[in-house]
């Protein structure tokens, strides 16, 4: 299916496609001011896109972004993702020759550890997401991060479609990269946070190290959405990945 897009920036500069986490919209890079074409697109079920009708893997979801490409015309494109976003990111990396420069942000190949996904998902299941919500929005920043902004995603996380998350996390929770990760040939940029409790910095190494062309940052004070935390820092980093 074809997510909800936004296109920005200037017609002649490359096009960036930006992958959200899950339970976040487009609204993640809303400080990012890159030199960039902007894609930013919604999983299923999340933002202004159409819910999932049933389970969906990593593959299926990153389909959905090749299906977003086709229907714009955009034959290569530049692309980075944090979490569920950068998963979707290797399998496109990997699988086909849509990205030409790759950056990964606080995301993992693999979780060994199931068991959280599994309580979560049960949790969602029986209770739904409100149950869920502090506990999900606690992962994602640093406990003196701005209240406001926090309690600005947690609304944002609450209106994302039950179903469509559900079917999101099973698919995050079974994915394998790890024997992908030696197809990916592309310039990769790695990025992770310090005090990321749901993607430590060890998950990001282990991508890095696996990669036969890539670079490793970590952002200091931060966690899992360092996007919105340290925007700055990462929009550096980012530009200077994209632009060489």
């Amino acid at each position: 299916m074809i997510p909800h897009y936004t296109l920005t920036g200037p017609d002649d500069a490359p096009v960036l496609v930006l992958g959200n986490a899950l339970g976040t919209t487009t609204e993640l890079w809303r400080e990012f001011t890159l030199p960039f074409r902007l894609l930013r697109f919604d999983h299923r079920g999340h933002g202004s896109s159409a819910a999932t009708a049933g389970p969906c893997t990593i593959e299926d979801l990153a389909a959905d972004v090749v299906e977003l490409l086709d229907h714009l015309e955009l034959r290569q494109v530049y692309y980075c993702g944090v979490s569920l976003g950068g998963m979707l990111g290797m399998w496109l990396a990997a699988h086909t020759d849509r990205v030409s420069r790759l950056a990964l942000i606080c995301t993992a190949a693999w979780y060994p550890d199931k068991s959280g996904w599994d309580e979560r998902i049960t949790t969602l299941r029986t209770l739904g997401m409100e149950p869920a919500a502090d506990t999900i929005v606690s992962r994602w920043f640093t406990p003196a991060f701005s209240p406001a902004v926090v309690a600005h995603f947690r609304a944002s996380l609450l209106r994302v479609d039950v179903p469509s998350y559900l079917a999101c996390a099973e698919a995050i929770r079974d994915m394998d990269l790890r024997a992908d990760l030696a197809k990916i040939d592309v310039p990769t940029v790695v990025i992770a946070a310090a005090q990321d409790h749901a993607t430590p910095p060890e998950f990001a190494r282990h991508i890095a190290d696996e990669l036969p062309d890539s670079d490793l940052y970590i952002v200091g004070d931060a966690a899992h959405l360092a996007v919105v935390e340290a925007p700055r820092t990462i929009s550096v980093i980012l530009d200077g990945h994209f632009d060489e």
